[in-house]
């Protein structure tokens, strides 16, 4: 039987495989009720085995593990297909952290600099505080979304839920900030057009 680590790394991949069927074409005219079961088959198609192993498995040893923040966000464009569990403006800051951090993280994890960032994953006390800092900074502005995903993260990691014991691992993953750059990208662009178009 497969432990909770592995449980919870192939619920992750369903749920990854039911939200991206929100953006198949035709979905968005679907009633929110039939959009949701579509979602829920899909998510048990990828849990069901076929010929002894899961077709979330197969995908998750492409993937990984997906992390928290990842998780979070999928999960509220399940919830809400069509907006979002969360204001867009909670979305929009989540992602403005994730994309400088991964911007400096991940060419410096692969051997950019001399220094790698992903030690402090092991449980530095410098950048768990660091992590409460913002945790709390963001609480006491609002976005709970922020929160959420941090503190989701931090117990995660404590528990051990993922294989890894890098709470990197649990914040950002290459996904999350594909798609967080892509985000703030879009963003800075249709900005400069309105600004363009309003000059």
């Amino acid at each position: 039987m497969p432990n909770f680590t592995d449980l919870t790394g192939l619920a992750g991949v369903a749920v990854a495989a039911a939200a991206a069927v929100s953006l198949l074409p035709g979905t968005a005219k679907l009633a929110r009720s039939r959009l949701a079961v579509l979602q829920a088959a899909v998510f048990l198609l990828m849990v069901v085995p076929f010929g002894g192993m899961p077709a979330a498995a197969y995908l998750r040893g492409m993937t990984g593990d997906l992390s928290i923040t990842t998780l979070v966000l999928l999960s509220c464009a399940m919830l809400s297909p069509r907006k979002g569990c969360a204001a867009d403006r909670q979305r929009q800051v989540l992602l403005s952290l994730v994309a400088p951090a991964a911007l400096v993280f991940y060419p410096m994890a692969l051997g950019a600099e001399a220094y790698d960032p992903y030690r402090l994953g092991y449980g530095t006390v410098q950048f768990v505080a660091v992590l409460l800092l913002l945790a709390l900074a963001a609480w006491l502005r609002g976005y709970a979304m922020i929160v959420l995903c941090i503190a989701l993260a931090a117990l995660g990691w404590a528990s051990g839920w993922y294989e890894s014991g890098n709470l990197w691992d649990y914040l950002i993953d290459p996904f999350v900030a594909i798609y967080a750059l892509a985000a703030i990208m879009n963003t800075f662009i249709r900005t400069l057009l309105k600004a363009g178009r309003g000059g």
